[in-house]
């Protein structure tokens, strides 16, 4: 029997992207051949136009149709193995999105695991607990912090009309300062030159005219 019909094949099965690559090289092949059936028309174009009718330019337009029927089947192949590859192509793109579904719905499924044991060691009374004893440790310290800072001469309670009276009468003070620096400056009485002319004569008087008059 396996003579006949061959034994069963143990090798890797072929994949989409093996077909596709496989088909490739088909519509390879038959672009080839077209291009070689265009060569071959154009070359009998060439010789029909300078031909006469007769029987050679018959014989020569029988070989151009049948390289015409030829690149119509080469044609109507290469559409057909586009048509397979395209829905190949569409195939494996639909496989390569299930694939990445698959994989996110994984790694979905393990972070959802993770997260549960993480979670599961968490307790809320123990979070809502240490956020208590936050508050008022923060609290404490805002006690010690007013405590410190706190100033001992400085009355809380602070009287305006006293501030007021009290910068008038530095006010005052100021004024007397100032007059009493002055005064000092001038000289005694009895410590000024007697022979020194009044303060109210603009000019001294001459020597010599003192002592003609007195002559």
């Amino acid at each position: 029997m396996n003579r006949l019909f061959g034994g069963r094949n143990t090798g890797p099965k072929p994949t989409l992207n093996d077909a596709i690559g496989n088909m490739q090289t088909r519509l390879d092949t038959i672009d080839v051949n077209i291009a070689k059936i265009n060569g071959e028309l154009t070359t009998y174009q060439q010789k029909l136009s300078r031909m006469r009718d007769g029987p050679g330019k018959n014989a020569i337009r029988q070989r151009a149709k049948a390289c015409l029927e030829r690149r119509r089947m080469y044609e109507s192949q290469k559409d057909q193995l586009m048509s397979q590859q395209w829905n190949m192509e569409q195939a494996t793109m639909m496989q390569d999105n299930l694939r990445n579904t698959m994989t996110t719905v994984d790694a979905m499924k393990t972070t959802t695991k993770e997260l549960k044991k993480q979670y599961g060691k968490i307790d809320i009374d123990k979070i809502d607990k240490l956020q208590d004893e936050m508050a008022d440790l923060m609290d404490i310290g805002n006690e010690i912090q007013e405590s410190i800072s706190r100033s001992y001469d400085v009355p809380e309670d602070v009287d305006e009309a006293e501030l007021d009276a009290e910068l008038e009468a530095l006010g005052e003070e100021v004024d007397l300062g100032e007059a009493s620096y002055e005064g000092a400056d001038s000289m005694p009485a009895f410590m000024m030159d007697q022979n020194a002319p009044p303060q109210f004569i603009d000019e001294p008087p001459e020597t010599n005219k003192v002592k003609e008059a007195a002559g």
